[in-house]
């Protein structure tokens, strides 16, 4: 009868062990990792690629940001820079009688006032009014050249004789072309340059009134925005397209149109 015979030591792993003509083979192990430690690699391996995600994030939004205030200082300055030139030419067209100061500086820089001091019987009080395109803000930018809104300079200020009237004046400027075919051969064409054409809400203007819109008729070049009389203050303002001041020279011309409007709307009071 055969006796079982303990092995005083456990085999280790890979050992062929025989016992009495039978053969046990011993097969290797490998330990596992728990199910809590492969959670925890899944859940590192996941959290390094969101910080990259929110470093590559990061980056770009500082990126923007650098990029939008480089954007406001940049057109910051160039729209100071314009309307700076604008007031020199103004002041210099005064030619030593007039003195641009209290400059007051609005809507991110896109709107200068200013007071002009005059010693001028003409004009009291008087006020300049710089309206820029948004620059510094690339979102009103975009919408104002959409809308193709116009950077002007507006004068606003007191007479000493005050007009006895009320009067807008509303210049407007069309333009157009044919739309018939085109001939191959060359026409002679005669071009005639009319007067200007006056659309009116009366009939019968007062007898004050001609000067005035004789001497707007007279400066037709100047592309003026509007003109306004009132007898109330301010009893003078115009606005003029900022293109048309390019230098000292334009703005004196300038400042002869207001003085000769201002005497016009009042001759018959003096």
């Amino acid at each position: 009868m055969l006796r079982m015979v303990s092995h005083p030591r456990r085999p280790q792993s890979g050992q062929i062990t025989c016992y009495l003509n039978r053969t046990y083979h011993v097969l290797p192990t490998f330990p596992s990792p728990p199910l809590a430690q492969l959670h925890l690699l899944e859940v590192g391996f996941l959290g390094r690629g969101t910080r990259t995600l929110v470093r590559f994030i990061l980056i770009d939004v500082i990126a923007a940001l650098a990029l939008s205030l480089c954007w406001y200082g940049w057109f910051v300055r160039y729209n100071r820079r314009r309307a700076g030139n604008v007031l020199r030419w103004v002041q210099a067209a005064c030619l030593g009688k007039g003195r641009v100061a209290d400059l007051r500086w609005q809507h991110s820089s896109s709107r200068l006032k200013a007071t002009l001091h005059l010693s001028s019987r003409w004009f009291d009080d008087a006020r300049l009014t710089i309206r820029l395109l948004p620059r510094p803000l690339p979102v009103k930018w975009a919408l104002s050249r959409w809308r193709q809104q116009q950077e002007t300079l507006t004068f606003e200020a007191d007479m000493g004789f005050p007009p006895g009237f009320h009067l807008d004046v509303i210049r407007h400027r069309w333009s157009g072309h044919s739309g018939g075919k085109t001939s191959k051969r060359t026409r002679a064409w005669t071009v005639t340059r009319p007067g200007p054409v006056i659309l009116t809400t009366k009939e019968d203007w007062p007898v004050e009134l001609s000067p005035v819109v004789n001497a707007l008729a007279s400066w037709r070049d100047k592309d003026f925005v509007g003109v306004r009389f009132n007898s109330t203050s301010p009893h003078f303002t115009a606005t003029v397209a900022l293109e048309n001041l390019s230098d000292q020279k334009a703005a004196s011309a300038l400042l002869g149109l207001f003085r000769e409007l201002a005497a016009s709307s009042s001759a018959k009071q003096h």
